[in-house]
């Protein structure tokens, strides 16, 4: 019996899970399979081992898959494949790592922005098309801090151009309203709005084959404009999401509404981005704070 395809079709059946987190489920316990001889009469702590000793996994991952199998076993429980579950007198303790979120300095920020200045009348048809979208899609990333995969996804459906809003569509099939509070932003999308029309492609960000831009498609023209902005650090375009976050909350944002812009599911995820700005704070203080030298 494929228990694994079973446990598949029923998540993707009752619990509207994306297509992407379905694929995790699957990815991990295929590699459970490819382990576990007998999936019935599992050795759990025996994989934990493996994916420790033998794998040397990060202990976020071990969790996740942790997570995954529990599911998996929950399910067999109720449907009455097994009798008992493996989870049942086991308990996993993990040191829990803190991670800060990386972010680009305001400088390095602006040193992008400022890689759009040219005219775009001096450019070739398919060049000025590119640079407009290009503005476009940094200035958004920068301006409103929302994940790459969400840009990728607008539609000129999801402009309402009378609110100067975005729908966006974010993790776990949720929506979102962002409004586009800069001028210039949300002029620089107008105008690639216009670029949209004279095609019949409907995502607000194409690639040059008129198709929506992909994930690394963004990732590469992030890449392309902090290599000629000069930017020191390796960084990606998630440090603009980062960035975006920590200097809301640095300029007064309350958590509550960073998080719903963020749009993160809990308000423990948005708590992160307050422990870089007071880190900040600290080493403003240390470094200006004339009374030290008092």
């Amino acid at each position: 019996m494929n228990y694994l395809m079973r446990f598949i079709n029923y998540l993707q059946a009752t619990k509207n899970l994306s297509a992407k987190t379905l694929k995790a489920y699957k990815s991990d316990l295929t590699q459970f399979f490819n382990f576990e001889k007998d999936v019935l009469n599992p050795d759990i702590c025996a994989f934990i081992s493996h994916l420790n000793n033998d794998l040397k996994l990060k202990d976020t991952s071990i969790r996740r898959k942790i997570i995954t199998l529990k599911n998996f076993y929950d399910y067999l429980l109720n449907y009455d494949f097994i009798s008992a579950s493996p989870f049942l007198k086991l308990k996993f303790r993990f040191k829990k790592e803190k991670r800060l979120p990386k972010t680009l300095a305001v400088a390095d920020v602006s040193k992008i922005l400022n890689c759009f200045q040219i005219q775009p009348a001096l450019l070739s048809a398919f060049a000025k098309r590119e640079y407009i979208r290009d503005a476009a899609l940094m200035d958004l990333l920068i301006s409103t801090g929302i994940r790459v995969g969400e840009a990728a996804a607008i539609t000129l459906d999801d402009v309402i151009l009378s609110e100067r809003t975005l729908l966006i569509h974010g993790k776990g099939r949720k929506q979102r309203l962002i409004y586009i509070s800069s001028p210039i932003t949300w002029e620089r999308i107008k105008t690639l709005i216009k670029e949209c029309k004279k095609t019949e492609c409907k995502h607000l960000f194409v690639n040059r084959y008129g198709q929506p831009i992909s994930i690394h498609g963004i990732e590469d023209i992030y890449k392309k404009y902090a290599k000629m902005a000069h930017i020191g650090v390796k960084s990606t375009p998630h440090y603009l999401r980062h960035t975006f976050a920590t200097n809301l909350l640095a300029n007064g944002a309350d958590l509550r509404s960073v998080q719903e812009i963020l749009g993160h599911a809990s308000v423990a995820t948005t708590q992160i981005y307050t422990e870089v700005t007071t880190n900040r704070k600290k080493q403003v203080l240390t470094k200006f704070n004339y009374r030290n030298n008092l």
